[in-house]
């Protein structure tokens, strides 16, 4: 008697190691495929800001089994205080009053991606210091996955997870003056020696057209968070070129905020960038996937750009299990199912980059004045409604 033959597992390839790609890496091994994420990097991404996981995205952190580790990696924060470009009080919220009833976590980038490679299934290879160089999408073969090492990989699925400035969206779906929408703004993030001592809290300056936020990970060190009224889509290129970009999109700011570009710690890394929104007719084509940013980046403003990552590769990997035996159902299933959803997000980062720094001076003080005296129960409803948002799977 011979035993059969085992059903070799499907195969995806997925561009990119972020948030998106782990987590779809997680959750297709759970539907009984095998993975090969291709990553750019030499190591995991290191930059980035403060994020947080609420509403879908926590619920499916809870699925994963993930919480234990990122409740230890996250900052519980009791209150933000923010000054102005002299140093005097505008405003404190303290959020526990605030969000009572809420789940919510709020930890570094860094570290839900350091939780995410951690639970790496067994049935992924990881490749850094890879790049896909072409792809043959040819109906009845598997996919074709050229690297830029001149190996060839075949799958049955490619998934595009590499971000905001995906090559894979650029060379199948649209180019970036088509599929970025430009919000506004610019952000910058970076890490240096804790000199503030802010425990759990938040310390922020605010003033007309900037931002500047100050706040402790985990691991001690102090981290920020520059944003900034910016009409361009593009910022210089190059670390030299962006730090002094940014320290002239910070010139007169209040002390503290240029003397922590100079103590920056440089081993940790250094995000720059503008809010871009990647907004797309169609999130597929034949058996290429875009997922998390590269299909819908929805920007800091939304607060739920992680969360709904690593939702919609958990609703992928439900709906390739409805649909084994035909890929394309299965993602047009996808997507019916995730797109209302992210357009409200979207509709609602709009509305909110309008009000998120106010650029005149006049707005500025109204904004102030309507926070000091909005009603805490209603200030509350706003902040607790956006966290708990809503899944779409």
């Amino acid at each position: 008697m011979t035993c059969p033959t085992p059903t070799p597992r499907p195969h995806a390839v997925i561009a990119g190691a972020g948030i998106a790609g782990l987590a779809a890496a997680w959750w297709l091994d759970r539907a009984g495929w095998r993975t090969t994420l291709i990553e750019r990097a030499h190591d995991l991404r290191t930059d980035g800001y403060m994020i947080g996981l609420s509403g879908p995205g926590l619920a499916v952190a809870r699925r994963m089994g993930l919480m234990p580790a990122l409740t230890a990696r996250g900052r519980d924060i009791a209150e933000n205080l923010y000054l102005d470009r002299r140093g005097r009080e505008l405003l404190r919220l303290r959020y526990h009053d605030l969000l009572t009833g809420v789940e919510w976590i709020t930890l570094a980038r860094t570290a839900l991606v350091e939780v995410l490679a951690e639970a790496m299934p067994a049935s992924a290879d990881l490749r850094f210091g890879a790049r896909i160089a072409s792809l043959d999408d040819r109906a009845g073969a598997p996919v074709g996955v050229a690297l830029a090492s001149g190996e060839t990989l075949e799958a049955e699925l490619v998934i595009g997870a590499e971000g905001l400035r995906s090559d894979l969206r650029r060379q199948h779906f649209a180019p970036d003056d088509a599929a970025l929408e430009p919000l506004g703004y610019g952000v910058a993030a970076f890490r240096l020696p804790d000199t503030l001592g802010l425990g759990r809290d938040f310390l922020s300056y605010a003033e007309p057209g900037r931002l500047t936020e100050f706040y402790t990970l985990a691991d001690g060190s102090l981290a920020t968070l520059y944003a900034w009224r910016h009409g361009g889509t593009d910022l210089p290129v190059g670390e030299p070129a962006r730090i002094a970009a940014l320290k002239a999109a910070y010139a007169g700011a209040h002390p503290a905020v240029l003397a922590a570009i100079d103590a920056r710690d440089p081993s940790a890394g250094l995000y720059v960038d503008t809010t871009l929104m990647t907004v797309l007719p169609r999130w597929s084509t034949g058996r290429v996937l875009l997922l998390g940013d590269a299909a819908h980046c929805l920007t800091l403003l939304s607060g739920q750009g992680a969360g709904m990552a690593i939702t919609a590769a958990a609703g992928l990997a439900e709906c390739l299990l409805r649909h084994p035996l035909d890929i394309h159902r299965a993602l047009a299933e996808h997507e019916t199912r995730l797109r209302p959803v992210i357009t409200r997000l979207q509709t609602r980062s709009r509305k909110l980059a309008r009000l998120f720094i106010p650029a005149t001076p006049a707005g500025f003080r109204l904004r102030n004045l309507a926070l000091r005296h909005m009603p805490a129960r209603l200030l509350a409803r706003q902040l607790t409604r956006d966290l708990r948002g809503e899944g779409p799977f």
